[in-house]
């Protein structure tokens, strides 16, 4: 009788230990996502792959939602002062992961952090105009700027706010990736907390019940980096991860036919531009015998409008990215705050480009290196290899260079390129944010042009930025930053290609897929299912 009570007493345990697991497996989502955070420091990067997986971590002030549109998060309101003074109010009770309470001190602590420690892609961006702070009390942090920004709240989504406290010992660039990396300041008020990261493998996270949105649905999340897009999608059939983001659009139609599988497709705020140096002398140009150019052809208008002419969009979308995609002509999608109606549509004229070339004094035309990231968005390696092709058409022998965004990203802050291509995401759904960071001449003191890579510089594109920035009335806004672009587009320094589409996967069963125009692929928006 013994050993029947035992064995009775062993298949009971048994059977709660499986349910137990049972239960754990259920209450897991992992994700298979293409890129991973180059640190867990949320101001260490302003790449979207970055802030992708921050957001499961640590909030921000402002929040975009699924659609982009500027939200209340940890800030429950805010108003203009006056000409010069953001006044936010923040929510109360908001609990860090060590259960410290969120006040006005870490908010202000974080905007001061961010200009110090930030990595290769800057976060400053977000707090360029923040030029003095004050905190009548622990719940109210009030913003000075040197002159009126009416598109503060909007640069604040992307402030995250860490903890005073527990980043005190991260506070400079040396410092700050042992401390976050290790997850000893990896402490924020969001809906998951740190529980391992491995780079470029698998961040691990459980979840934060004090959240005060309330508890996500996963009581654990694993974030794998798979980059591959074929293991990825794989992984996805074999059931490894329940969800994928950047589904290759050659696979996105066998996926949704599987009744096991749901799938789910939207537009992006992300569009490919072409990026041409300005500077008189450029490194990355050669003449048809491979020695480098004594002159930049890029600062000939006629040079930029013949690559402009070279390159046939609708191509780009139908046959690289497989209908994942939309041609354009301007740096952001349309009906973005900023964007113009005025802009034509661009044409594909071979002739023409030769002509043009010709005119410029390159009849046989010459020699470029075109650079581009393989492993950031969808399709662009890829498209980078067809403007090669393309530009080859016109007598612009083009050496592609599709290489990871770790060293794309740092050579190109670093100033090395000539010709360059990659994605930028309108992501506060405003113009001053992708206008003045990348086409207004670099000029730190004022906060504008950081993402200016291509040394970019026209006066009355200058001059329109900046009156935009400080005009409060919508309307008025608007319209300067439609001159703006249409004068960005006609110079062609900048010549945009595409806006993209992204498309999510996972297990019909499991899981409530949530897009996203961002393409961010955030856990706690996951509903389960069953």
């Amino acid at each position: 009788m013994r050993i029947e009570t035992r064995l009775r007493t062993f298949a009971a345990a048994l059977a709660l230990s499986v349910a137990a697991f049972g239960t754990v497996q259920a209450q897991t989502l992992t994700m298979g996502v293409r890129g991973g955070p180059e640190s867990l420091d949320p101001h260490f990067s302003a790449l979207g792959t970055h802030a992708d997986a921050a957001k499961h971590i640590f909030d921000t002030l402002v929040w975009a939602d699924e659609k982009n549109q500027v939200v209340p998060w940890l800030a429950e309101s805010w108003k203009a002062v006056d000409d010069t003074t953001w006044e936010f109010k923040l929510r109360r009770g908001v609990k860090f992961h060590n259960g410290q309470e969120m006040t006005a001190a870490d908010v202000k602590y974080s905007v001061e952090r961010m200009p110090v420690v930030t990595g290769p892609t800057t976060t400053a961006i977000y707090v360029k105009s923040v030029a003095a702070m004050e905190i009548p009390d622990p719940y109210t942090i009030r913003f000075k700027t040197k002159e009126p920004v009416a598109t503060l709240p909007y640069d604040f989504v992307r402030l995250f706010v860490v903890s005073a406290q527990a980043a005190a010992a991260a506070n400079t660039k040396e410092s700050a990736p042992q401390e976050f990396n290790s997850g000893k300041a990896a402490i924020g008020t969001g809906p998951f907390k740190y529980v391992s990261w491995t780079p470029k493998g698998d961040l691990v996270l459980e979840r934060h019940d004090g959240y005060w949105k309330g508890a996500a649905p996963w009581q654990r999340v694993v974030r794998k980096e798979i980059p591959a897009d074929p293991a990825r999608v794989a992984a996805l059939r074999a059931g490894q991860v329940d969800v994928i983001n950047y589904v290759p659009s050659a696979d996105f139609e066998t996926l949704r036919k599987d009744p096991k599988l749901a799938t789910v497709k939207g537009d992006s705020v992300y569009v490919f531009n072409l990026q041409l140096d300005q500077r008189e002398q450029t490194p990355k140009v050669y003449d048809n015998d491979g020695k480098p150019l004594a002159k930049n052809p890029f600062r000939d208008a006629r040079v930029r409008e013949a690559l402009d002419l070279a390159i046939d969009r609708q191509t780009l979308v139908d046959i690289v990215l497989e209908g994942f995609g939309k041609p354009t002509g301007q740096l952001m999608p349309d009906g973005f705050f900023g964007s113009s109606t005025k802009i034509p549509a661009k044409v594909h004229n071979i002739n023409k480009a030769k002509e043009l070339l010709a005119t410029a004094g390159y009849p046989n035309g010459f020699k470029i290196d075109l650079y581009c990231s393989n492993d950031r968005l969808p399709g662009d390696g890829p498209t980078c290899g067809a403007l090669g092709q393309m530009f080859a058409k016109i007598g612009v022998t083009t050496n592609v260079q599709a290489i990871s965004r770790t060293v794309y990203f740092p050579a190109q802050a670093r100033l090395e390129y000539s010709a360059f291509m990659n994605g930028w995401g309108t992501l506060t759904g405003e113009a001053s944010y992708t206008l003045g960071s990348m086409a207004h001449t670099p000029a730190p003191n004022i906060g504008l042009g950081q993402f200016n890579r291509i040394q970019y510089s026209n006066p009355e594109v200058d001059k329109l930025l900046q009156e935009g920035r400080r005009t409060l009335d919508d309307a008025k806004r608007r319209a300067l930053y439609e001159q703006a672009m249409e004068k960005i587009v006609a110079d062609r320094a900048y010549i945009s290609l595409i806006v993209l589409q992204t498309a999510w996967a996972g297990q019909a069963a499991k899981v409530e897929l949530a897009p996203r125009v961002d393409e961010e692929t955030l856990a706690y928006f996951y509903k389960r299912k069953g």
